[in-house]
């Protein structure tokens, strides 16, 4: 159950590092990916968008507890865990570990997706303004 679930985070991290470098640098795949994001942003996409980053940030939350409550039990033990324990606080550490990289990497595809756009928008601006100071000159 843990391996199937760990590699579904590992895979939206990848997929989502993959976006943050296309968005990052200036290649033929960033209009693609930018096209993309745009209709993303359209419809009711949007509300699913914030439906999914609510449920993850609310099993994020319920991790984190289970986290807390595994370390307070070792704790009150006498700081000698058991191996269940363990691989229990191991596997809910890194299940929060991706769950936070996921909703941290969503912030940042938003963001450089709204400065890309800004870019964008800018520069065809810029480019209508020198036209205009040339042909008026």
């Amino acid at each position: 159950m843990f391996v199937e679930m760990f590699q579904l985070l590992f895979t939206v991290v990848s997929i989502e590092a993959v976006l943050i470098l296309t968005l990052g640098f200036g290649t033929p795949a960033r209009r693609v990916v930018v096209k993309l994001l745009d209709l993303s942003k359209q419809g009711r996409a949007p509300l699913v968008a914030k439906t999914v980053a609510a449920t993850m940030l609310v099993l994020f939350g319920s991790v984190m507890y289970s986290t807390i409550q595994i370390n307070t039990r070792v704790s009150e033990s006498g700081g000698a865990a058991n191996p269940t324990d363990q691989v229990m606080f191991a596997n809910r550490l890194l299940e929060a570990f991706l769950m936070g990289t996921i909703l941290f990497l969503a912030m940042v595809i938003d963001r450089m997706h709204y400065y890309t756009r800004e870019l964008q928008i800018t520069r065809r601006n810029l480019e209508i303004a020198v036209k205009k100071s040339k042909t008026g000159a």
